[in-house]
């Protein structure tokens, strides 16, 4: 029993520095956000989340950003993992909590979709409420030069709402489509091993 516990928290570590070093690996799609970078950490987040259950996906979304702030440090006084830490979560848990309960095919897509969904209200919370407000205040912004820098990139950006729906949001869908697909064609070949490592 120990031992299967240290494998468990071994699979978690791992699965965590799999998820940091993907943080480097990160692409910007302009015409969605000027700001924002997608990159693939959640993959390992999901995968170690179906096979080690909620708590896993936690310890694994916390090594990621205690390696990231080791060894980057922060730029933006702490938000920017706030907010990585609360759309890891919002994203994670769902489809993790969900899977576990319906662990077939359909079981894991479901839980992805509602994973999704709730990372993306949370976002669009985060960004309006959060790191938004910090970038304004911290260089001396207004809410008209950030809808400024947007609508530069998308025309069909003209006010918050439309940053909103033309940017926050599609942004949020391209990220969680690319990862949940990912994780389908994946999941079945990484978890037999990964399993086999824990057991």
């Amino acid at each position: 029993m120990k031992n299967n516990s240290v494998r468990r928290l071994s699979m978690a570590a791992m699965m965590g520095a799999v998820a940091f070093v993907l943080m480097y690996f990160s692409f910007s799609i302009p015409v969605l956000s000027p700001f924002a970078e997608l990159e693939l950490a959640a993959l390992p987040e999901l995968i170690g989340g179906f096979i080690l259950g909620p708590v896993g996906a936690i310890e694994i979304i916390c090594v990621k950003l205690l390696l990231k702030i080791v060894f980057k440090g922060s730029v933006s006084m702490m938000t920017g993992e706030l907010q990585n830490l609360i759309l890891s979560l919002s994203y994670v848990l769902p489809a993790v909590i969900f899977y576990r309960r319906h662990r077939t095919k359909k079981g894991a897509i479901l839980g992805l979709v509602i994973g999704a969904v709730c990372s993306i209200v949370m976002a669009v919370l985060t960004n309006m409420y959060l790191i938004l407000p910090f970038y304004i205040k911290l260089y001396g912004m207004d809410w008209d030069a950030i809808v400024g820098m947007c609508a530069a990139a998308n025309p069909w950006i003209k006010d918050i709402p439309t940053m909103i729906a033309f940017s926050i949001i599609p942004f949020n869908v391209v990220s969680r489509t690319i990862h949940s697909l990912l994780v389908i064609l994946l999941y079945k070949k990484l978890s037999a091993p990964l399993k086999k490592f824990i057991q």
